[in-house]
């Protein structure tokens, strides 16, 4: 498997949001984008993750930043937790996976020994020109989004 990494052209990707928009990457052309992937809406470390982001909005619009999240939930789950937790960015819908593929984000996990397929919490900050500037695996939640925005003024 060839590994995205710093200075490659960003997978492109088409999705539905939350609001049941098209979403696509060439929408955010001119503008810095955070894609952060998650694993499940309305669990513990997501909802700490989307707050986060949601607390330090005004942070990335004054920057010019997108702040966009994908999850394999359908568009109805995200609504519910988008509206729960007052979420100000748009939730992508990616039940097919398509997405996670490209990014590299769907891998096999282990929890008590027990091997699965899942999301691996991580973070793109993809460049006006549309290349990863920085990019996160396996990403801690406490301090995450403080660490991103730091990577953004330099």
């Amino acid at each position: 498997m060839v590994s995205l990494s710093v200075g490659d052209k960003a997978p492109s990707f088409s999705a539905s949001d939350d609001q049941g928009q098209k979403v696509s990457l060439k929408d955010f052309r001119g503008q810095t984008l955070v894609l952060y992937f998650y694993p499940k809406d309305d669990t513990s470390g997501c909802t700490a993750e989307a707050c986060s982001f949601t607390e330090n909005i005004a942070a990335f619009n004054k920057l010019n930043v997108a702040v966009v999240g994908v999850s394999k939930d359908s568009i109805e789950s995200h609504q519910k937790f988008k509206q729960k937790y007052d979420l100000k960015f748009p939730l992508l819908s990616d039940e097919d996976g398509k997405i996670c593929e490209a990014y590299e984000t769907w891998v096999e996990k282990s929890m008590y020994g027990r091997k699965y397929m899942g999301t691996d919490r991580s973070t793109f900050l993809i460049g006006e020109d549309g290349k990863i500037k920085a990019l996160w695996r396996k990403v801690k939640v406490p301090g995450h989004v403080e660490e991103i925005l730091k990577e953004i003024k330099g």
